[in-house]
């Protein structure tokens, strides 16, 4: 007995223990920590120096480049010697090279180059921007459904209390003779019920938890709870109509704003290609040396050879298109095509953004609408239920009509928690596409 005691008191301690390192987050927080923590946004980040590496080596082909060169050659057998005649030699030759080439004109090619890849580290920014935004209304979307779950929970537990103060009410009248078995048993039955929602409902809760907290990248939902957040009331809201939603959105949105400047990248690859039509002109200049040993024959120094061939050079090379193939000519009008492919994207942008926008301007109306109905539903609902009470109690009702007026008001219960919780989920929507904060 005495071991019993103490493993109870042991497992008391702990479950005090994990209730008092339970901390509970708010969406603001939940947001924030998903944005810094989430992998698809580092994916984005991955993403956005991608191009910044790329836009720094297109600014680069601007710069000189500088090879050096060494090599080292051996001939055997024989060969023409200065006096025409052939004869059995070996020859090694050992020779040293440093050149640059600096670009002067190149059609037009590296500035549209540069200006192409500025505007697709711009379109990366804004896929970054899209991928935050996304996994911000993911969050809220998840963080709303913990909330609801968790005012469900509550919801049966204090199902679970009335039906056992209906339990204890009904054993005394049992005792008294003023109530059959019968009565008893049922009642017990619909606690047994009670226990059984109130057990599936906070399951439900911690897979809510558990999914919310996968969202966050967190490696435990232990110890994580959420905060309820001040959901106020919705009669005379107001909502913004789909056309106003949509005229400030279509201009802060990034995946629009993304679309926009891939095709003034488009744009830009159309002179990219039409650059292959002109002429370049490279500067080059150079300096070098070499050494030369053949057998049979007397040779100066190493290091005298390498002083007196010593050489520079500069000059400048042009180069003219003349015929390639056409593939100048088709690369042209592949640009060209991709200009008209990125101008459908971005009308089918901002089609998909405004259908999005009234479907969700709907869904608000209907959440709104639904949650003023649920509000009465309830108010009805808990006086039908608070006089029904008062005839079982006085006997006048049975346990059947009972139950049910109390099962009624519990699912008014829930659905006005749902109404509520749902329409500020779509009000937050229509929120989100006008550039606000969730």
């Amino acid at each position: 007995m005495k071991r019993q005691i103490i493993i109870a008191l042991a497992i008391g301690a702990w479950l005090q223990s994990t209730a008092q390192q339970t901390r509970e987050w708010g969406l603001t927080e939940c947001v924030q920590y998903a944005l810094a923590h989430n992998l698809n946004i580092k994916q984005q980040e991955d993403n956005v120096k991608l191009q910044e590496i790329s836009l720094s080596t297109s600014k680069n082909s601007r710069l000189p480049d500088l090879n050096g060169s060494v090599g080292e050659n051996f001939s055997f057998g024989r060969a023409l010697t200065s006096d025409n005649t052939y004869m059995n030699r070996n020859t090694q030759s050992t020779s040293f090279s440093l050149g640059t080439s600096v670009p002067l004109i190149t059609g037009g090619r590296i500035p549209a180059d540069i200006k192409m890849r500025k505007l697709n580290l711009q379109a990366a920014l804004q896929d970054y921007e899209h991928a935050r935004e996304n996994i911000a209304l993911s969050v809220t979307s998840s963080y709303l459904e913990a909330i609801y779950q968790k005012d469900m929970v509550q919801v049966a537990e204090r199902q679970v209390e009335l039906s056992k103060e209906q339990v204890r009410r009904m054993e005394l009248l049992f005792q008294n003779d003023k109530a059959s078995e019968a009565e008893l048993s049922q009642i017990r039955s619909t606690l047994a019920n009670d226990e059984l929602s109130l057990t599936q409902q906070q399951n439900s809760y911690m897979l809510a938890l558990l999914d919310l907290s996968q969202l966050l990248e967190l490696e435990s939902p232990d110890g994580f709870d959420v905060a309820r957040p001040e959901v106020g009331t919705v009669k005379g809201d107001e909502l913004p109509s789909p056309d106003m939603v949509y005229n400030e959105a279509v201009a802060v949105k990034p995946q629009i704003q993304a679309e926009q400047i891939r095709l003034q990248s488009a744009e830009k690859s159309i002179l990219l290609a039409k650059s292959a039509l002109y002429p370049s002109l490279h500067f080059n200049a150079g300096l070098g040396s070499s050494y030369y040993k053949t057998s049979g024959y007397e040779t100066t120094g190493f290091g005298k050879q390498l002083r007196d061939n010593f050489n520079q050079y500069l000059g400048f090379s042009l180069s003219v298109p003349i015929f390639n193939r056409f593939a100048t000519r088709n690369n042209i009008r592949t640009a060209r095509l991709q200009v008209h492919s990125q101008q459908i994207k971005l009308d089918q942008a901002k089609k998909q953004l405004y259908k999005e926008i009234q479907q969700a301007y709907y869904n608000a109306v209907a959440a709104g609408r639904q949650c003023e109905s649920s509000d009465e539903a309830l108010v009805s609902a808990n006086t039908a239920f608070t006089l029904m009470q008062r005839k079982y109690e006085n006997g006048k009702a049975t346990a059947t009509e009972f139950q049910d007026a109390k099962t009624k008001f519990m699912r008014a219960e829930s659905q006005q928690i749902q109404s509520r919780y749902t329409y500020l989920f779509r009000k937050k929507i229509l929120e989100f596409y006008r550039g606000h904060e969730l």
